[in-house]
C-alpha cells in the first residue's frame, strides 16, 4: 500500500465511543474545566445509532452527573411502577415473590428508557458544554509513543476496496492524539481487545464471560399496555442447563421493549439464540401482550457477564477502559448504564487531577482506585457469584444459591461463598455435534415471530459492498474443515443477523463458508463464541452498521 500522509490534531482527552460512559466522561470534564479540549469519536452514523440496551435505568449515575436532569426536557419519562419476576414453564409460569429478592434487585425509583434516545440527549448536553463530537468516525488503529504508551487513534479512514487496497476515493483518516485516551467502545470493543492483550491487562483476572441480548421494540394495543411495568422471566424455553432469561418493559406511548438473553456458555451447538427468542414470544403470557401489536425495531448485542472476577486492569499507559469495555455490568440486575456513567465521571475527575499536575500519557492508577473503592464495586461485589453459581449448578440450584449469597452479602457485607470462579471461557463450552441433540424450531408466523433476515431489516443496518469485510478469519479453512464436522458450524446459529452461512454448491457435496458482512449488527457474538477463536470483529467504515432509533 502506498504511503498516505495523515493530518493530525491534538486534544487533552480523546474519547472513543459515544455511549453513556464516553458521554458522561466528556460532560464531567467540561463541567470541571471548560477550557479542556475534549473530543468524542463515535463510529455510528449519529450518537445513539449503535446503542442497544434493555433498559431500566438506575439514575444514580445521572444524578451525580446532572443533578437537575429531572427539570430538563429529557427522554427519561417512565418511572417503574410494577416489578414482577416469573419462572416460566411451556404453558404457564410461577411468580416469584418480590420479598424473596434482596433489596438490591428492586427497580423502585428506576426508569424504563431507550438508551439510544438517552445518549442522543446527553450528546446535546455535551455539545452545549463545548465537547466536540464527530459521528461516523470509526477508530481503526491505535497510535503508540516512544515509551510504548498509547497516545492517539487513527479515525475516519474510508474508501478501501474489497481487497483492502485504497480505492479511488480513499481517505487515510486523521491521527487524533490526546494526553489521555478513554476507550468507551462497549462490550468486546476492537481497540479495547487489542489494549487488553498488549498490556496484559487481564493477568490475574478470571476469564471474561458474555451473553447475547436480542431485543425488539413493539407498539402494542392500549388494552395490553401497562405503562411502567417491568417483567423478567427465567426458565422456559431454555431449561435448567442453559442460562438466560427475558425482559418485557412497558414504556410510554404504548411502546414495549421485549428482549431475550442467552448466556454464551451454552453447550449444545444446535442451540439457536435468535429462535429461542422467537419461541419465547409464543408463550401464552407473552403472546397475549403482543397480539394485535406491531414490531417496529430489532437489534442484538453481546453483554458482559463476568462480573468483578473478570474485570481486567482498567488503567494502562496513556488511557483507561470505561463502562462495558471494562465489564462493569451488574448481571442479575441486567444493568450496566449507571456504572458506565459513574466510571466516566471517575475517569474525568482522575484525568483532570493528572493534567493539573502536568502529567500526560501515563497510567491513571487513581482512576482504578476510584472504581474499586467507590460505588461501582460496591454495586458489583454483592452479586459477584450469581453468574458462576448459575453456570455450575443450573437454573434451579444456581439461582437458589445465588439468592442466598446476595442476601448474605446484603445483611453481613460479605459473600457467603467467597469468590466463585468461572469454570472456562465461553468459546470452549460447546459439545461435539455428534453428541448433541438437534433442536427443532417452529417456523416463524410473521405476526409474533419473524424470520431472522426479515428482522435484520428492522435494525436499519447498512454496509457498503465494496469495502473489506470487517469480520476477519485467521484461517480460511477452519469453518469447513474443523467447525463443520465437529460442531455443525455454530456460526450459522449463534449470529443474530444471518451473517454466516454454509452454502452447498448445487447438487454436489462441496460446501463453502460465506460471510454476509453487510448484515452485521455489530453484536460481536462471533468474536466471543467461535469455538476455534478464528473470527475477529473489527470496526468497519464509520457510519456503517445498525441505525437504531429506540433501542
Amino acid at each position: 500500500m502506498p504511503e498516505f500522509k495523515r493530518e493530525s490534531i491534538d486534544y487533552d482527552v480523546v474519547i472513543v465511543g459515544g455511549g453513556p460512559a464516553g458521554l458522561s466522561s466528556a460532560i464531567r470534564l467540561k463541567q470541571i474545566d471548560p477550557n479542556l479540549q475534549v473530543v468524542i469519536l463515535e463510529k455510528g452514523s449519529e450518537v445513539g445509532a449503535h446503542i442497544l440496551s434493555g433498559a431500566v435505568l438506575d439514575p444514580r449515575g445521572l444524578d451525580k452527573l446532572l443533578p437537575n436532569w429531572r427539570e430538563k426536557d429529557t427522554p427519561i419519562k417512565t418511572l417503574v411502577s410494577d416489578d414482577k419476576f416469573y419462572l416460566l414453564g411451556p404453558a404457564g409460569g410461577i411468580r416469584l415473590p418480590n420479598l424473596l429478592m434482596p433489596p438490591l434487585m428492586s427497580n423502585e425509583g428506576n426508569y424504563i428508557v431507550s438508551m439510544s434516545q438517552v445518549c442522543r440527549w446527553l450528546s446535546k448536553e455535551a455539545e452545549e458544554l463545548g465537547v466536540e463530537i464527530f459521528p461516523g468516525m470509526a477508530c481503526s488503529e491505535l497510535i503508540y509513543g516512544n515509551l510504548n504508551e498509547l497516545k492517539g487513534v487513527i479515525a475516519g479512514e474510508f474508501g478501501k476496496n474489497a481487497d483492502g487496497k485504497p480505492g479511488p476515493l480513499y481517505e487515510p483518516g486523521m491521527e487524533v492524539n490526546g494526553k489521555y485516551i478513554f476507550l468507551a467502545e462497549g462490550v468486546r470493543g476492537s481497540l479495547s481487545k487489542q489494549i487488553i492483550s498488549k498490556y496484559n491487562l487481564s493477568k490475574g483476572s478470571d476469564v471474561p464471560k458474555y451473553g447475547i441480548g436480542l431485543k425488539e421494540v413493539w407498539e402494542i394495543n392500549s388494552e395490553n399496555h401497562k405503562k411502567g411495568q417491568v417483567l423478567h422471566t427465567m426458565g422456559w424455553p431454555l431449561g435448567n442447563s442453559t442460562g438466560g432469561g427475558s425482559f418485557v418493559y412497558h414504556a410510554e406511548n404504548n411502546r414495549l421493549y421485549i428482549g431475550f438473553v442467552v448466556h454464551l456458555n451454552y453447550s449444545n451447538p444446535y442451540l439457536f439464540p435468535y429462535k429461542e427468542f422467537q419461541r419465547f414470544k409464543h408463550h401464552p403470557m407473552i403472546k397475549k401482550i403482543l397480539e394485535g401489536g406491531k414490531r417496529i425495531e430489532y437489534g442484538a448485542r453481546a453483554i458482559s457477564e463476568g462480573g468483578i472476577q473478570s474485570i481486567p486492569k482498567m488503567a494502562f499507559p496513556g488511557g483507561v477502559l470505561l463502562g462495558c469495555s471494562a465489564g462493569l455490568v451488574n448481571v442479575p440486575r441486567i444493568k450496566g448504564n449507571h456504572n458506565a456513567m459513574l466510571s466516566g465521571i471517575s475517569a474525568a475527575e482522575s484525568v483532570y487531577e493528572a493534567l493539573q499536575s502536568g502529567r500526560a500519557n501515563d497510567e491513571l492508577k487513581e482512576y482504578e482506585d476510584k472504581i474499586k473503592t467507590g460505588v461501582v464495586f460496591k454495586d458489583l461485589l454483592p452479586v459477584k457469584n450469581v453468574k458462576p453459581l448459575w453456570s455450575r449448578f443450573g437454573l434451579f440450584l444456581g439461582i437458589m444459591f445465588g439468592a442466598l449469597d446476595m442476601w448474605f452479602a446484603n445483611i453481613f457485607g460479605v459473600n457467603l461463598f467467597g469468590t466463585v470462579k468461572h469454570k472456562c471461557a465461553d468459546y470452549s463450552t460447546l459439545k461435539n455435534s455428534s453428541n448433541s441433540k438437534i433442536i427443532n424450531y417452529a417456523k416463524a408466523d410473521g405476526k409474533i415471530s419473524f424470520d431472522r433476515l426479515e428482522n435484520v431489516s428492522f435494525s436499519g443496518t447498512s454496509h457498503s459492498d465494496d469495502q473489506p469485510s470487517h469480520l476477519i478469519l485467521k484461517d480460511q479453512s477452519v469453518p469447513i474443515n474443523y467447525n463443520l464436522p465437529n460442531y455443525d458450524e455454530p456460526a450459522q446459529r449463534y449470529c443474530p443477523a444471518g451473517v454466516y452461512e454454509i452454502v452447498r454448491e448445487g447438487d454436489s457435496s462441496e460446501v463453502r463458508f460465506q460471510i454476509n458482512y453487510q448484515n452485521c449488527v455489530h453484536c460481536k457474538t462471533c468474536d466471543i463464541k467461535d469455538p476455534s477463536q478464528n473470527i475477529t470483529w473489527k470496526t468497519p467504515q464509520g457510519g456503517e452498521g445498525p441505525n437504531y432509533s429506540h433501542m
